[in-house]
């Protein structure tokens, strides 16, 4: 596995997720509760969540 990185525009509040790879699948955890787990996506899967989040669709 990766390094768990967080976005540079998260700042230091704490209130953020981290991303890492897991298998060769992206991988999504909660920065406050790092033990709980975290889940997976596939490349495909993982480039079209990006694709929304960047055209708004979740605004």
């Amino acid at each position: 596995m990766s390094t768990w990185r967080t976005s540079s525009y998260s700042g230091q509040g704490g209130q953020c997720v981290e991303v890492g790879r897991v298998n060769e699948h992206a991988a999504v955890r909660d920065s406050k509760d790092r033990e709980a787990g975290y889940f997976t996506a596939t490349g495909s899967q993982w480039s079209a969540f990006l694709d929304a989040v960047k055209t708004s669709r979740f605004d």
